[in-house]
């Protein structure tokens, strides 16, 4: 009986409002995501079928474990962009990043050189998920000198903002947008990341959502009724940005 409730759940699960994902990892091999371009394809026809038309994959930017650079993001983005097209797969893909915020991101942004944007310089960070960065404001600061808006990748999964939601407040006095990630309406990532996603909900703080895809296992649980219909009401509020980055 479970397993028949599920599948039927899953049949409602439609984000075609959303219209573009802006957070995944599909590209093979170069970060913690999609493992080869079998596995690629795969995770792009699921989120096709969930009825995105656009993707904004956002390939992990960690010096220490993932190293890499928009030349790289930009050569495995392209082959993946070719078997789409040998495999005549009708949805469109770019390609920008997801920079942890640490030294090395701050080096990227007093280099100059253009960082990888989602759109009109629309720029993806995260935090470490033990502890804050150190002058996490003054950063956003800069980020903004620099032009560009930042746009902090899942807040609610920074439990340590539990203990003090006043940062979110603080956040958004910085200007700094938040992405959701759908996964955590559901409890994906735990009871801690639920409440904090709940609360960021009901205060209005949610700019953008994002389906954090890695592998087979989060396609399978975005296929959720719960999900598609939270994602309804919050595009019914107009504070949904998805649909501005086409």
């Amino acid at each position: 009986m479970f397993s028949l409730f599920r599948r039927s759940a899953s049949e409602d699960a439609d984000f075609s409002g959303l219209v573009c994902d802006m957070h995944s990892h599909l590209i093979p091999g170069i970060d913690d995501g999609a493992k080869d371009m079998e596995d690629s394809i795969r995770l792009i026809r699921g989120l096709a079928d969930l009825g995105y038309r656009k993707l904004i994959t956002t390939p992990h930017i960690l010096a220490d474990f993932y190293p890499n650079t928009p030349e790289t993001i930009g050569e495995g983005l392209r082959a993946v962009q070719a078997e789409l097209a040998r495999q005549s797969i009708d949805v469109e893909l770019h390609a920008a990043a997801e920079y942890l915020i640490d030294d090395h991101f701050i080096g990227l942004l007093e280099s100059g050189n253009p960082m990888l944007t989602l759109k009109d310089k629309l720029l993806l960070v995260e935090l470490s998920f033990a502890v804050p960065a150190i002058n996490l404001k003054e950063i956003l600061f800069e980020v903004q000198l620099k032009g560009y808006q930042p746009v902090l990748a899942h807040p609610e999964r920074y439990l340590y903002f539990g203990a003090d939601k006043t940062w979110y407040d603080q956040l958004r006095d910085a200007g700094c947008y938040f992405q959701l990630n759908l996964l955590s309406i559901r409890g994906y990532y735990g009871k801690g990341s639920q409440e904090l996603a709940q609360y960021l909900i009901k205060r209005k703080y949610v700019d953008f959502l994002g389906t954090d895809l890695h592998h087979e296992k989060h396609l399978a649980n975005l296929r959720s009724s719960r999900i598609a219909d939270t994602v309804k009401k919050l595009l019914d509020t107009g504070l949904i940005r998805n649909p501005s980055l086409i």
